[in-house]
């Protein structure tokens, strides 16, 4: 089955999936789940929270309040272009997880004309020094995500990036851009300090999902890329997705996780895109999804240890990697092709007689989807003409959308991250151990403790 939307000019193939077939009553709940949502139910019940990323490229959606907050912050978004200084040639950007992820999938995409954009995210020392000693930072402007304020990944970039800058003495504070909740650390902190900008996170906004608000709009401006066209994109996918019908991609997808993986998750979803430029989709992808519907419990607090697992890298350099296995090896996959139409801006060469380079890739997309048919293993294929700011904004809206219905129909809150908080609070432990250990205390012999004075003596 494929299906089409004329408007946004992209489809789906749903017909290579060995499963059971779409019965549309069984997503009514989901669905409605769902309109309610949008409608502004609390549908993160653990963090008593709406959910309104959608609302950020509809604000008209939004409860009134939002909505004008959200308009107000593309007046901030433009006025704030127009004060970067003409010798700014590049952009630092310092976050985790849904701050970094998708501003890097952006930045991959689309090549930019406007500044280069960097990233910071991770508290790797090593890391960080590869970045900032690559920087002229006299022509850089750094932005910092942190909704809170209190992510400790991000403030120790932050410091680490604020002293470089000092060490140059060049003023941190007038080339920084704070990205962040009203009213947090790091807002009080910009505020007081009087900090080159400004621009707001959401507590209704989860990190995963941020992407179309200042997360992903404020490299897009910078880069000069269209970021208006990014959230129409968006838009009108989400528009094509809130029917309740056979023809609504978001549905039909989220079917076809449920019936591959058993309600339970138990096949891996491997995103296979045909593009360099979309090399970090499966990256994208991991962390809204895995994030999302990896969770101990259901919504009624029942053990259900849910999830799906996503890997991914590109075509056709899998065909020498990991799709030997896939074709041939464990049935425990279903793969999500992405076919580009477009190969290049411009002509192409024949590599051979009638054969250009952009027709060997699709032809190994196609190839390789065959081989993978016929050996009886499930694939569905998303396919787009080109990658440009409508068509990534219109991918990533999809996958949102699914993630929603598929969360919905196996009884999973979507929006909160428990196993993620819980790590951060181990970590915490085993600070308090390190401390404890430089102190010169007496303290359990463990491979935590080991551990710990081995990296010590090499601190």
């Amino acid at each position: 089955m494929l299906v089409r939307n004329e408007i946004l000019d992209m489809a789906v193939d749903f017909g290579r999936l060995d499963i059971r077939k779409f019965v549309l009553e069984e997503w009514g709940q989901p669905f409605q789940d769902m309109q309610s949502l949008e409608q502004g139910a609390i549908a993160n019940p653990t963090e008593n929270r709406q959910v309104g990323h959608y609302w950020l490229r509809a604000p008209m959606l939004a409860p009134s309040e939002y909505a004008q907050e959200i308009q107000e912050s593309w007046v901030a978004l433009e006025e704030l272009e127009e004060r970067i200084p003409e010798h700014i040639e590049n952009f630092l950007m310092v976050g985790i997880g849904g701050s970094a992820l998708g501003p890097q999938f952006l930045e991959g995409a689309l090549e930019t004309k406007g500044l280069q954009v960097y990233f910071l995210d991770n508290t790797d020392p090593d890391g960080m020094d590869r970045v900032l000693q690559g920087l002229d930072l006299g022509a850089t402007i750094v932005g910092v995500l942190s909704k809170s304020g209190g992510t400790k990944e991000t403030r120790n970039a932050m410091l680490e990036t604020r002293k470089a800058f000092e060490e140059q003495g060049i003023p941190f504070v007038a080339n920084a851009i704070a990205i962040t909740g009203t009213g947090s650390a790091l807002y009080q902190q910009a505020q007081k300090e009087g900090w080159f900008g400004v621009l707001p996170l959401w507590d209704w906004v989860g990190g995963r999902t941020s992407i179309t608000g200042m997360v992903g709009l404020l490299p897009l401006m910078l880069m000069k890329r269209d970021w208006k066209r990014f959230l129409a994109g968006a838009a009108e996918m989400d528009a094509w997705t809130r029917s309740l019908s056979a023809e609504n991609p978001a549905l039909q997808m989220a079917h076809a996780w449920f019936e591959l993986g058993e309600g339970k998750g138990n096949k891996a979803m491997v995103a296979l895109p045909y593009k360099d430029s979309l090399l970090l989709l499966g990256r994208y992808l991991q962390q809204l999804i895995m994030e999302s519907l990896g969770k101990n419990v259901d919504m009624e607090g029942n053990i259900v240890h849910q999830g799906l697992t996503v890997y991914g890298n590109k075509g056709s350099t899998d065909q020498h990697a990991f799709v030997q296995q896939l074709r041939d090896g464990k049935h425990d996959f279903f793969v999500n092709f992405f076919a580009v139409l477009e190969s290049r801006t411009g002509s192409s060469i024949e590599v051979d007689e009638g054969h250009t380079s952009g027709d060997y890739l699709l032809g190994f997309l196609m190839g390789t989807r065959n081989a993978l048919t016929e050996a009886g293993r499930s694939s569905l294929t998303v396919i787009i003409p080109r990658v440009d700011e409508w068509y990534v904004g219109a991918l990533i809206a999809l996958y949102e959308r699914v993630v929603g219905f598929y969360a919905s129909k196996i009884g999973v809150n979507a929006y909160d991250q428990p196993g993620v908080e819980a790590g951060k609070k181990a970590a915490q432990e085993i600070l308090v151990l390190q401390q404890q250990i430089m102190a010169g205390e007496e303290v359990p012999e463990t491979d935590d403790t080991w551990l710990l004075k081995e990296y010590l003596a090499l601190r």
